[in-house]
C-alpha cells in the first residue's frame, strides 16, 4: 500500500491524505480511497475536497482521471458538486459510528442521570469573556517580543509577572517583586513544585479540604496533620501541639469549605509560629475575589513576605481551562523551586500568559470580577431565598463570600440527603467528603452547594431541585 499527501496549498490552501491501494485503474483507486476516506469518518461530511484540477497536480495523474472519479462519486451519492461551492462530501454520507470511549480515572464522574450540577469549585463556564480574552490575545501577540516565542523560561513571562505584582499589590495587599514570582499552572502544581525537596514535612493543614491536594502530599511522602476548624478558621493555637511540622497550608481569605476569614488574631498567630519554628505558611487564596457581605480580607503574605508562600489561580476567576497559577516566595526559595521546575517551563503557555498580562493591565480582568461578583451574589441570594421559603429547617453558612454554600443539617442526616440529591439528578457533595481522615471533634452534617457551576437558565431548576431533596429528606 502507498500512501500520497495529497498539499494543495498552491491552489486553495487545504491538505488531503489518501490511502491509494490495490489493483486496477488510477481511477477505480482514487474512487476506492474517497470512498473509505468517506466511511470512516475522516471525511466528515460537507468537507470541501480540492478542485480536480489541483488534486490532479499533487496525484501525478491527468485532471480527466480526477474529473471522471469526483463525476461517478456525485453520481453515487458519496459527494455533491455546485456551482460556486465545489465538490463537497455529501451530507447524507454517514461515516462509521465512533468508537465508545473508556472512562477515565482520576476525574470527577457524573452520575448516570445527573441533570443539575451544583458542585463546588466551578465557575460558570458560559460567562467566560471570550470577546475581551480574545481581544487581549490579538495585542499580546502583536506586542510580544520574538524571544517570547522561543523555549519559555520557567519562572513566567516578564510581562505577566509584572502585571500580577501591581495588581496583588493592589488587590491583595501582597508584597513582592516581579523576581519573586513564579508561574505555574495552578495551585494543585504549585503543591507539587513546593514539596519535591522544596518544602518538608510533616504540613499542618486544615481538618477540612480537598482530599485531592492531601493526595498529592500524600504522593510526596509527606503527613498531614489535621487543624481543627471553627467560626474562627483554622486552630493556629494547635499548630503548638504540633512539634514536627514546619509548613500550615491555610485558606486564610475564605476557608474551604466551611467558609469564613481567619481572625486576625490567628494570623497573627501563625506568623509568630512560623517566626518561632523557622517555618512558612502556604497561603491558598482560594476565591478571595469574591466577596458580598464584608470587607476585603488581604493576604497573610502582606504582614510578613519572608515567612508566607502566596499561591493564585484564574481557576475560579476566569476558568480552570486556562492553566495559568502563580507563587509569590520568599526570596530564598525562589531558586530553589525554579530548580525543580526545570530549564524550560513544561506546563504554562506563553501565548495564555501574555494574554492574560494584556487582561489584567487592560483593567478588563477587574471588570470582569466585578460582573462576576454580582452574578454569584445574586445567586446566593436565590439560593438562600428559596432556602427560607422551601426548607427552613436548613441553616446555610459560609456565604459571605466564595462560589458556594455550607447548609447544616440535622445530625445524621447526610447520607439521606445526598441520596435525595441524587433521585432529584442534583450533583453535589456532603460535607464529609472534605473531612481529614485523622480529624477529631464533631462531624457536623451538611452539604456543599456550588452555586456558580449551572448556567443562568438552569440555576433556578437546579435550585427548585435542591430544596425538593431537602424536603424529601426530612420527612424520613
Amino acid at each position: 500500500m502507498s500512501e500520497i499527501e495529497v498539499n494543495s496549498a498552491g491552489w486553495i490552501g487545504r491538505d488531503l491524505h489518501l490511502e491509494l491501494s490495490g489493483t486496477g485503474s488510477r481511477r477505480a483507486v482514487l474512487i476506492r480511497a474517497i470512498r473509505e476516506a468517506i466511511r470512516t469518518g475522516r471525511l466528515a461530511p460537507d468537507t470541501p475536497l480540492p478542485p480536480y484540477r489541483s488534486l490532479a497536480v499533487d496525484l501525478g495523474i491527468a485532471r480527466n482521471t480526477v474529473a471522471d472519479a469526483y463525476a461517478e462519486l456525485v453520481a453515487e451519492g458519496w459527494l455533491t458538486a455546485r456551482q460556486g461551492s465545489g465538490t463537497r462530501v455529501a451530507r447524507r454520507a454517514e461515516p462509521l459510528a465512533a468508537p465508545r470511549r473508556r472512562a477515565r480515572t482520576g476525574l470527577p464522574a457524573r452520575p448516570a442521570g445527573a441533570t443539575h450540577n451544583l458542585r463546588q469549585g466551578q465557575p460558570d463556564a458560559a460567562s467566560f469573556p471570550r470577546t475581551a480574552w480574545a481581544a487581549s490575545a490579538r495585542r499580546a501577540l502583536n506586542a510580544a517580543p520574538n524571544e517570547a516565542f522561543g523555549p519559555g523560561d520557567p519562572q513566567g513571562r516578564p510581562e505577566l509577572r509584572l502585571a500580577l505584582t501591581d495588581y496583588l499589590a493592589r488587590v491583595r495587599g501582597v508584597r513582592t517583586h516581579p523576581d519573586r514570582i513564579v508561574i505555574c499552572s495552578g495551585f494543585a502544581h504549585a503543591l507539587r513544585l513546593l514539596f519535591a525537596g522544596v518544602l518538608r514535612g510533616p504540613a499542618a493543614v486544615e481538618s477540612y479540604g480537598l482530599a485531592f491536594h492531601r493526595s498529592i502530599l500524600a504522593a510526596a511522602s509527606i503527613r498531614t496533620l489535621p487543624l481543627g476548624i471553627d467560626e474562627h478558621g483554622a486552630d493556629t493555637d494547635a499548630l503548638a501541639a504540633l512539634p514536627s511540622a514546619r509548613v500550615a497550608v491555610l485558606t486564610p481569605a475564605h476557608q474551604f469549605p466551611t467558609g469564613g476569614p481567619l481572625s486576625p488574631e490567628r494570623r497573627l498567630a501563625v506568623l509568630d509560629w512560623a517566626r518561632a519554628r523557622g517555618g512558612l505558611v502556604l497561603e491558598d487564596d482560594y476565591d478571595g475575589e469574591f466577596r458580598y457581605d464584608r470587607r476585603p480580607v488581604g493576604a497573610v503574605q502582606g504582614m510578613d513576605p519572608d515567612r508566607v508562600v502566596y499561591v493564585g489561580s484564574v481557576s475560579k476567576s476566569l476558568s480552570p481551562a486556562i492553566r495559568l497559577g502563580w507563587m509569590v516566595l520568599p526570596e530564598h526559595l525562589v531558586d530553589d523551586v525554579l530548580a525543580v521546575k526545570g530549564v524550560r517551563e513544561a506546563w504554562a503557555g506563553v501565548t495564555d500568559q501574555l494574554t492574560l498580562a494584556d487582561f489584567i493591565e487592560g483593567g478588563h480582568y477587574d471588570r470582569h470580577i466585578r460582573r462576576m461578583r454580582r452574578r454569584y451574589r445574586d445567586r446566593r441570594d436565590h439560593l438562600l431565598a428559596a432556602l427560607a421559603e422551601h426548607a427552613p429547617h436548613v441553616v446555610a453558612t459560609g456565604i459571605a463570600a466564595g462560589l458556594h454554600a455550607v447548609l447544616r443539617l440535622p445530625a445524621g442526616s447526610e447520607p439521606a440527603t445526598v441520596e435525595a440529591a441524587a433521585r432529584q439528578g442534583l450533583t453535589l457533595d456532603g460535607l464529609a467528603d472534605f473531612r481529614h481522615p485523622d480529624a477529631t471533634g464533631p462531624a457536623p452534617d451538611g452539604l456543599v452547594v456550588g452555586y456558580a457551576t449551572p448556567p443562568d437558565h438552569s440555576y433556578p431548576a437546579a435550585v427548585d431541585a435542591l430544596c425538593r431533596s431537602l424536603r424529601a429528606a426530612a420527612q424520613k
